[in-house]
């Protein structure tokens, strides 16, 4: 029986993706392990392995297809002996819904019957939100694969107008496609003088500009990815809705940073030989963060409905921004490691990141985020949490000050740095401990080498 090839779930949290790109196509021949399709999750772009080999009988889901149902079919497999008369694509959406503990759909006899409408149940006029017709005239559902009908939706074709050349007289995407070229299916669009009348004077939804303040034609509308619909979702859920945010700031004096900095980068070797490397300042706050969360574990702490979660390591996102939006790749145990070894594994990420190759367990989790604008030059800032982690450091840039020193006025280098906290897990002594024990780190540079 020809084989279902679903949407493959490639993080714990994953619910959907974007098909962005087939490697192979309908016939091509594919053994275990091949690389067959590439998907666009809400932070990077991975590739799909096939993990049986056969003929691809079959692509259901095109490329750029948005909002992917993880478990989906999105191709069909065939073994030898098999060919594309064998594929009921129905039977194998059902049986791939059972095997992922889904709801099957109807089957071909249920589909053909006819669907019970309530006496008093109004109805939907033509153009609603429900999109072409799915019913023939005589009130039978039409049968048509999920491609079609979202090719169908797409095009504004209608279903109950078309013959499907399918099992069962199923439409397929063939269909809508000889459909498309010969100007056939084009639902008919009815729409009272009331309605339009009220169209016209409607209130827009949520989220939508007013058109009668914003003419179509004086502005560019660029279409949110899934990364940037995860930022909003998830950061307006933190702000608004579940996370008591609180800052605290503090200024550190840079100067002895500085100098240990440049000790240490004038014992590197020559550039491009073996070993050579280049602190910044912030591979020494991600070592300072992480040093400064052993010493107050309550700072490196996590909410819960049942507990606060207390973590064993400092797992340090460090926030880089990239086309479209903002990604936090972990250093992980980062107070185990060297100084070293955290310049090189931030470089690394950052430059994956930027080409959305990171995989998802180097992004997802940590304990702790650091932000860092300075070089922006931004003095100051406030970040959002980024949960379940229990707070966030926003670093502004390093600038020479006037300060008081033993009673005289003096210049000095100077940071400002801003934790932002969530109340339920870190309250305000916490906070300002953990702020004192980084600026310790920072102004006595050598005490991260004990």
């Amino acid at each position: 029986m020809p084989t279902p090839i679903l949407m493959p779930a490639l993080s714990p949290t994953m619910e959907e993706g974007t098909l962005s790109k087939w490697l192979v196509k309908e016939g091509d021949e594919v053994s275990s392990g091949d690389v067959i399709a590439e998907i666009e999750t809400d932070k990077a772009t991975m590739e799909v392995e096939a993990v049986d080999e056969g003929k691809i009988g079959k692509i259901m889901v095109s490329e750029g297809s948005e909002g992917v149902k993880v478990n989906e079919p999105i191709a069909i497999l065939l073994e030898e002996g098999e060919s594309e008369g064998d594929i009921d694509e129905a039977s194998l959406k059902s049986s791939a819904s059972d095997s992922s503990g889904g709801k099957a759909e109807p089957d071909a006899k249920a589909e053909q019957a006819p669907e019970k409408k309530s006496a008093d149940a109004p109805a939907k006029p033509n153009g609603a939100a429900s999109g072409p017709s799915q019913q023939s005239a005589d009130g039978d559902r039409v049968k048509a694969s999920p491609l079609a009908k979202r090719m169908a939706q797409n095009e504004g074709l209608d279903l109950s107008q078309l013959n499907g050349s399918g099992p069962h007289g199923r439409i397929v995407k063939r269909d809508i496609e000889k459909a498309l070229e010969e100007g056939a299916g084009k639902a008919v669009e009815q729409q009272s003088a009331q309605t339009s009348s009220s169209a016209a004077a409607a209130v827009p939804t949520a989220g939508a500009l007013d058109e009668r303040l914003y003419p179509a034609d004086s502005y560019e509308a660029i279409k949110n990815d899934g990364m940037r619909k995860t930022i909003a979702k998830r950061l307006g859920q933190s702000f608004n809705q579940e996370v008591p945010h609180f800052p605290l700031n503090i200024d550190c004096e840079l100067d002895e940073l500085l100098a240990f900095r440049k000790d240490i980068n004038a014992m590197s070797p020559e550039k491009g030989a073996d070993g050579y490397y280049k602190i910044s300042v912030n591979d020494l706050i991600i070592k300072a963060s992480a040093l400064a969360l052993k010493r107050v574990p309550a700072a490196n702490a996590s909410y819960t409905d049942e507990a606060i979660i207390r973590h064993k390591h400092a797992d340090i996102g460090v926030a880089v921004a990239i086309d479209g939006g903002l990604i936090t790749p972990i250093v992980w145990k980062a107070e185990t490691k060297g100084l070293v070894q955290i310049s090189e594994e931030i470089r690394d990420m950052a430059a994956r990141a930027k080409e959305k190759k990171l995989k998802p367990e180097e992004y997802q989790g940590g304990t702790f985020s650091v932000s860092n604008l300075g070089m922006f030059g931004i003095k100051s800032f406030s970040s959002i949490v980024n949960q379940p982690q229990g707070a966030i450091m926003s670093v502004g840039a390093g600038e020479q000050r006037p300060v008081v020193k033993d009673g005289a006025l003096d210049i000095a280098t100077m940071m400002t740095v801003t934790l932002t906290c969530d109340h339920r897990v870190v309250d305000g002594a916490v906070g300002a401990e953990f702020l004192a024990a980084f600026k310790r780190f920072i102004e006595q540079p050598k005490t991260m080498l004990l």
